[in-house]
Protein backbone atom coordinates (compact mmCIF):
# COMPACT_ATOMS: atom_id res chain seq x y z
CA UNK A 1 0.00 0.00 0.00
CA UNK A 2 3.12 2.33 0.45
CA UNK A 3 3.94 2.52 -3.25
CA UNK A 4 0.39 2.49 -4.23
CA UNK A 5 0.32 6.12 -1.96
CA UNK A 6 3.31 7.36 -3.00
CA UNK A 7 2.06 7.15 -6.25
CA UNK A 8 -1.06 8.82 -5.99
CA UNK A 9 0.55 11.60 -4.14
CA UNK A 10 4.13 12.33 -4.94
CA UNK A 11 3.87 11.58 -8.16
CA UNK A 12 1.11 13.54 -9.14
CA UNK A 13 0.47 17.21 -9.74
CA UNK A 14 -2.25 17.30 -7.11
CA UNK A 15 -0.65 15.70 -3.77
CA UNK A 16 -0.76 18.72 -1.83
CA UNK A 17 -4.86 19.26 -2.61
CA UNK A 18 -5.62 15.12 -2.15
CA UNK A 19 -3.46 14.99 0.86
CA UNK A 20 -5.23 18.05 2.62
CA UNK A 21 -8.72 16.20 1.46
CA UNK A 22 -7.59 13.05 3.06
CA UNK A 23 -7.20 14.84 6.21
CA UNK A 24 -9.94 16.26 6.74
CA UNK A 25 -12.41 13.17 5.57
CA UNK A 26 -10.32 11.55 8.41
CA UNK A 27 -11.92 14.03 11.00
CA UNK A 28 -15.69 13.89 9.55
CA UNK A 29 -17.16 13.20 6.19
CA UNK A 30 -17.96 15.90 3.45
CA UNK A 31 -20.01 16.35 0.70
CA UNK A 32 -17.22 18.25 -1.94
CA UNK A 33 -18.90 21.78 -1.58
CA UNK A 34 -18.38 21.30 2.14
CA UNK A 35 -14.86 20.64 1.18
CA UNK A 36 -13.97 23.32 -1.29
CA UNK A 37 -14.86 25.90 1.82
CA UNK A 38 -13.73 24.55 4.34
CA UNK A 39 -10.06 23.82 2.43
CA UNK A 40 -10.85 27.36 0.51
CA UNK A 41 -10.51 25.67 -3.07
CA UNK A 42 -12.85 25.90 -5.94
CA UNK A 43 -15.45 23.46 -6.28
CA UNK A 44 -13.92 21.80 -9.36
CA UNK A 45 -10.74 21.62 -8.22
CA UNK A 46 -12.10 19.35 -5.46
CA UNK A 47 -14.34 17.18 -7.59
CA UNK A 48 -11.16 16.26 -9.87
CA UNK A 49 -9.38 15.56 -6.53
CA UNK A 50 -12.28 13.43 -5.54
CA UNK A 51 -12.84 11.72 -8.34
CA UNK A 52 -9.32 10.51 -8.47
CA UNK A 53 -9.50 9.21 -4.72
CA UNK A 54 -12.15 7.51 -5.18
CA UNK A 55 -11.32 5.62 -8.77
CA UNK A 56 -8.08 4.81 -6.50
CA UNK A 57 -10.45 3.57 -3.09
CA UNK A 58 -9.10 5.95 -1.28
CA UNK A 59 -12.26 7.56 -0.85
CA UNK A 60 -15.71 6.33 -0.95
CA UNK A 61 -19.54 7.69 -0.98
CA UNK A 62 -23.11 7.42 0.08
CA UNK A 63 -25.62 9.32 -1.99
CA UNK A 64 -25.68 11.04 -5.21
CA UNK A 65 -24.48 13.93 -7.01
CA UNK A 66 -24.59 17.02 -4.84
CA UNK A 67 -25.37 15.38 -1.54
CA UNK A 68 -22.96 12.89 -1.63
CA UNK A 69 -21.06 12.33 1.61
CA UNK A 70 -17.30 11.27 1.10
CA UNK A 71 -15.25 9.63 3.88
CA UNK A 72 -12.02 7.49 3.63
CA UNK A 73 -12.27 3.67 2.80
CA UNK A 74 -11.56 1.30 4.72
CA UNK A 75 -8.56 0.57 3.04
CA UNK A 76 -7.01 4.33 3.80
CA UNK A 77 -8.42 4.20 7.30
CA UNK A 78 -6.59 1.07 7.65
CA UNK A 79 -3.34 2.46 5.95
CA UNK A 80 -3.69 6.29 7.35
CA UNK A 81 -0.44 6.01 9.49
CA UNK A 82 1.34 5.28 6.57
CA UNK A 83 -0.24 8.29 4.51
CA UNK A 84 1.00 10.60 7.01
CA UNK A 85 4.39 9.11 7.49
CA UNK A 86 4.74 9.12 3.27
CA UNK A 87 3.09 12.96 3.36
CA UNK A 88 5.63 14.09 5.97
CA UNK A 89 8.53 12.87 3.80
CA UNK A 90 7.46 14.26 0.68
CA UNK A 91 6.76 17.65 2.38
CA UNK A 92 10.25 17.13 3.50
CA UNK A 93 11.73 16.59 0.28
CA UNK A 94 9.75 18.93 -1.54
CA UNK A 95 10.60 21.99 0.84
CA UNK A 96 14.42 20.97 0.40
CA UNK A 97 13.54 21.25 -3.34
CA UNK A 98 12.32 24.59 -3.22
CA UNK A 99 15.29 25.87 -0.92
CA UNK A 100 17.73 24.70 -3.25
CA UNK A 101 16.00 26.44 -5.96
CA UNK A 102 15.67 29.60 -3.72
CA UNK A 103 19.39 29.71 -2.99
CA UNK A 104 20.27 29.28 -6.83
CA UNK A 105 18.33 32.33 -7.88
Amino acid sequence: MDKFIWGILAGTKGATNRARIIDELKNRPYNVNQLAEKLELDYKTVKHHIRVLERNNMVTSTGKKYGALYFLSDKMEQNYDSFQEIWEEFRKSNNEVCAMYDHAS
